[in-house]
């Protein structure tokens, strides 16, 4: 079972997990009860969760190499943490490490805000700081900012490091990072199948979006220019698979350096993009120019057109070099022409951040900040896990959220799954609200309804979309592609106007009551025949206990379907729902009543049950429910899955009576506990147990 889904502001989060900007929970942490456990006992720690051991790195694979594992002070003589000084980006992915992580670890390297966030500087190898072989990272994971404890031993074969390192600085927060973020993914093998939008999002806690700049590079032109206004941290990428090929961009076949384009632009590197200026010629030309950095620092030069010593600005005025600061650009930063820009680089990957976490970044202080809300909820097998809209029998019972816009305004709608090691295809869809809102949202409605927004529909972690909505009310759905398929997630939806999103779920009611009372004299003359069975097990009172109702049922139900019903334990539920005296018997009038309620029961059983008689898809227990008179919410209908599911995520008519006889109880005890409808009771100790008893 997930977690009970909520809903929230995302500037709330820091209250919610207390970690963000530096803060730590009130209790220990596990970095802290381990740094005090070995510095009790003189010890350096060693990782029970993440041992060091081949499955660590490989777990699918046959490792190429025997593994030795060894801490940084058996590779250096003076290891460092990190070195503030340190200017030269020298991180490399080593033998077997993976080129998207180093470019991530560069994007975040140069937001110095938000790296301190995830890379807490006040850990070191000093024996007098208290170094007992444990560093602490943290990573926003699952809806979360989690903190995640490592070791320091590292993988190595013939005493140097095979994945990320750095070359020359002796820095070991790279290593560390790498091993925190692996031992989230389960091996380091994992990583092969990461994606620098997962990275940077995981790194950030923003959401991603990635945008082809070759569809529509003039539209992509206006969205890049509201881009940078906004707390979003905005990279250009080349993918390999689609570099130019134009022999002036052709790759580079130096083989002693990452694959990179003539113009010296690496290849799957994210080049992080800070401005959009034009520049006016001396010949009155306006030329638009892009300001970008390389996260590989100055290892990499680029040298095209408008770069750091390019010819170009030997036609622009003194006024204007300085203006866009020539002089002064930062280590990797250059010059691009717009129209080379679109050319060369293939895609815009985007991290979106909200107001609060984005004050943590100097770059974006002066930026307009993000509104955001975030959901956190999960599909649960019978409940809320209806599968995409193919499935039109279950669809309408995933999650529904109710998202509200006070003017039109384009949105960026982010779905991000837990499930890391056995990722589900996910996506969502919306459709729009006529003005009577929330009260037609059912079955029927997503039948008749077009949807308005389609997601795409993938395995990734995170499916984002970017979507133009008109001032007024949708119904969101995330869903799974195939129904009962199991997982948590977080939907978050950012925009620049304000806006609202909640859970829409139905209040716990009944309407006109499940059990039927037998009335009217065709009724009697049909339950007559049943009158001299019941005086032939009845006492001399004659009313029936448990166990004679029991024999009662066997007599009179007419087949084996019907008489799952007849259980020991269900007729004890009858008697605690139907019993009016108090006496833990039932008389012929009050038997009757079962009698016709159970044919009552058993059309609403068939009615869902199309497919296979006798036999209700726990997905349609919810609406067979209502039928009965029943209204219920998902929190209420989790625990009835949770209780009557069989294994194959069914239930049987003896099931759904069980559930009704159940819920007759709760709702009558609290009605007669609440006469004046105030919707809440209170009960003492002896009362409270009674009642749950009775349930």
């Amino acid at each position: 079972m997930h977690p009970l889904p909520t809903c929230r502001n995302e500037h709330n989060e820091s209250v919610l997990t207390g970690v963000l900007a530096g803060g730590l929970p009130a209790k220990m942490t596990e970095y802290s009860r381990v740094v005090k456990q070995c510095s009790e006992r003189r010890e350096l720690w060693q990782d029970p969760d993440f041992p060091a051991t081949q499955s660590s790195v490989f777990y699918h694979q046959t490792p190429p190499f025997t593994f030795s594992w060894r801490r940084p002070k058996e590779l250096v003589q003076h290891p460092v943490f990190i070195r503030e000084e340190a200017t030269q980006f020298d991180i490399v992915h080593g033998k077997l490490g993976d080129r998207w992580f180093v470019s991530c670890l560069g994007c975040l390297h140069l937001t110095k805000g938000l790296f301190y966030r995830v890379v807490p500087a006040d850990q070191d190898f000093h024996q007098d700081s208290g170094y007992c072989g444990v560093f602490r990272f943290r990573v926003w994971w699952c809806g979360e900012w989690r903190e995640v404890v490592v070791d320091d031993r590292l993988p190595t074969v013939n005493g140097k490091l095979v994945f990320v390192h750095c070359q020359s600085s002796q820095q070991f927060w790279p290593a560390l990072l790498e091993k925190a973020y692996a031992k989230l993914h389960g091996s380091y093998e994992a990583l092969k199948y990461g994606t620098s939008l997962d990275g940077l999002s995981d790194f950030t806690g923003g959401i991603a979006e990635s945008v082809s700049l070759r569809s529509d590079p003039t539209s992509c032109g206006r969205l890049l220019a509201k881009l940078l206004d906004l707390t979003s941290i905005v990279t250009s990428v080349v993918t390999p698979h689609v570099s130019s090929s134009k022999s002036s961009q052709s790759p580079s076949s130096s083989s002693s350096s990452p694959e990179k384009l003539a113009s010296g632009i690496v290849l799957g590197v994210n080049y992080r993009i800070y401005c959009i200026e034009k520049v006016e010629c001396y010949s009155g030309e306006q030329v638009t120019l892009v300001r970008l950095r390389t996260p590989l620092g100055t290892s990499v030069e680029y040298l095209g057109a408008w770069g750091r010593e390019g010819p170009e600005w030997e036609s622009v005025q003194p006024r204007e070099k300085e203006r866009l600061n020539l002089k002064y650009l930062a280590d990797g930063e250059f010059w691009m022409a717009y129209s080379d820009f679109v050319r060369t680089f293939t895609q815009l990957e985007v991290i979106h951040l909200d107001g609060e976490t984005s004050r943590d970044e100097p770059s974006l202080r002066h930026k307009t900040p993000w509104t955001s809300r975030v959901y956190q909820g999960g599909w649960q097998r019978g409940v809320t896990a209806g599968g995409c809209r193919n499935n039109t029998d279950t669809f309408h019972i995933n999650p529904q959220l109710h998202l509200v816009l006070s003017e039109m305004e384009e949105v960026v709608i982010s779905l991000n799954q837990h499930s890391i090691m056995e990722p589900k295809v996910i996506g969502f869809t919306a459709y729009p609200l006529s003005k009577n809102g929330l009260d037609s949202i059912s079955k029927a409605f997503f039948k008749k309804h077009k949807s308005l927004v389609n997601s795409q529909y993938t395995n990734s972690r995170q499916v984002s979309e970017r979507v133009q909505l008109e001032q007024g009310g949708y119904i969101l759905l995330p869903t799974t592609f195939e129904p009962a398929q199991e997982s948590a997630f977080t939907l978050r939806v950012y925009s620049s106007k304000p806006l609202k999103l909640k859970l829409v779920d139905s209040v716990p009611g009944v309407s006109g009551g499940a059990v039927v009372r037998a009335r009217g004299s065709m009724e009697g003359k049909s339950l007559g025949q049943y009158q001299a069975v019941f005086l032939q097990v009845a006492d001399e009172h004659r009313s029936v206990n448990a166990f004679q109702l029991h024999e009662l049922l066997e007599a009179c139900l007419p087949n084996d379907y019907i008489k799952s019903c007849a259980s020991l334990d269900i007729c004890r539920q009858v008697i605690l729902a139907l019993d009016n005296s108090s006496t833990g018997r039932l008389r012929f009038s009050e038997f009757k009543d079962l009698m016709v309620s159970l044919k009552f029961w058993q059309n609403a059983f068939k009615t869902h049950t199309k497919e296979r008689t006798g036999i209700l898809k726990a997905e349609r227990l919810r609406d067979a429910l209502e039928d009965v008179g029943f209204q219920l919410n998902t929190e209420v209908v989790s625990t009835l899955v949770l209780r009557y599911m069989r294994k194959d995520g069914t239930l049987r008519f003896g099931d759904f009576v069980s559930a009704i006889l159940h819920l007759t109880v709760a709702f009558d005890i609290f009605e007669k506990k609440d006469p004046l409808q105030n919707g809440s009771v209170k009960f003492s100790m002896s009362e409270w147990l009674s009642c749950a008893l009775k349930c």
